[in-house]
């Protein structure tokens, strides 16, 4: 049965240092890819916000950004409640931003159901990571202390991406084995060819299992957030109870310890792309059919830039 009330998480606090050439070639400033007209028209976060409203209200959505990005995020989030825009002082890693928007949620629900997205992904067939993400609900209900990770269907020996290593039972889910981050060319041909997945960084569960794994993994980091959420609305303390966390990344530090807590369960029938890098940009506008008016322009620069 699905969590009859579930909430989303919008992790768009990243940097996005390694798309900083095309963002600024687009948008003219320094602006993280999130908040960057990529495709055209709407910006990334534009995007992921009009996906996820078809399976979770806007009153259940949270957002986390940083206060660096207000001159981005402001207008775009200018329909969203401001008690659900969790803006930090600065980027304490993935963990940190999901422990703050954990924490919040129950605060409200202790029961609660959450799903965490990063706001800067592509997908080509929305109704199909949809149902996927429905059915993650449903595993959450069933598997409460655990954690369903998306994987996505891999198409090639990719070395820029982390891998999941899966165990699969007679249902179509896995259990994870292990992860494989940004492995060289040799292992991520074998991992391809052992049907290995692409992680995704989408994670469905319980919000007392983010916790639980976050409170095992990252020992006073709850605690710590429980104090910075009590004094949110006090900016001063804010920042100094915030500059005392240490930088915590939910992957390397959370996951890679609780593989035995993990689920993965793959994404079918759709191509997904992490938008990571000006190439991988290129290409998946190229296979949607995509041609926004900077492209062309784009890419005589890096041609002229290349022959210089």
């Amino acid at each position: 049965m699905r969590s009859p009330e579930p909430w989303a998480v919008i992790l768009a606090g990243g940097e996005g240092t390694r798309l900083q050439s095309l963002t600024r070639f687009i948008s003219g400033d320094t602006r993280p890819k999130q908040f960057c007209p990529i495709f055209g028209g709407r910006t990334l976060l534009d995007q992921t916000r009009a996906r996820l409203v078809k399976l979770i209200p806007p009153e259940r959505t949270l957002f986390v950004v940083q206060d660096a990005h207000q001159p981005f995020y402001r207008t775009q989030l200018a329909d969203a409640d401001p008690d659900l825009i969790l803006s930090q002082p600065a980027n304490k890693g993935t963990a940190v931003a999901i422990a703050l928007a954990v924490g919040k949620i129950l605060a409200r629900d202790r029961q609660a159901a959450v799903a965490v997205f990063p706001a800067d992904h592509h997908y080509d067939r929305d109704e199909v990571f949809l149902a996927a993400v429905d059915r993650s609900f449903e595993l959450a209900e069933r598997h409460r202390s655990s954690l369903t990770l998306l994987g996505a269907e891999a198409y090639s020996p990719e070395t820029e991406y982390g891998w999941i290593e899966p165990q699969f039972d007679d249902y179509g889910v896995a259990r994870v084995l292990r992860f494989w981050e940004k492995p060289p060319p040799g292992r991520a041909r074998e991992l391809l060819a052992r049907g290995c997945l692409w992680n995704t960084f989408v994670m469905i569960g319980k919000a007392r299992a983010f916790a639980d794994m976050t409170g095992a993994a990252a020992p006073g980091l709850n605690a710590s957030v429980q104090r910075l959420l009590r004094r949110w609305d006090d900016p001063p303390r804010r920042r100094r109870i915030f500059s005392l966390l240490p930088p915590v990344d939910f992957s390397r530090h959370v996951l890679a310890l609780a593989t035995g807590r993990l689920l993965a369960l793959p994404l079918r029938g759709v191509r997904w792309s992490d938008l990571g890098k000006p190439e991988r940009v290129l290409a998946t506008l190229a296979e949607a059919g995509i041609r926004p008016s900077w492209m062309e322009k784009f890419a005589g620069a890096s041609r002229n830039a290349t022959t210089a």
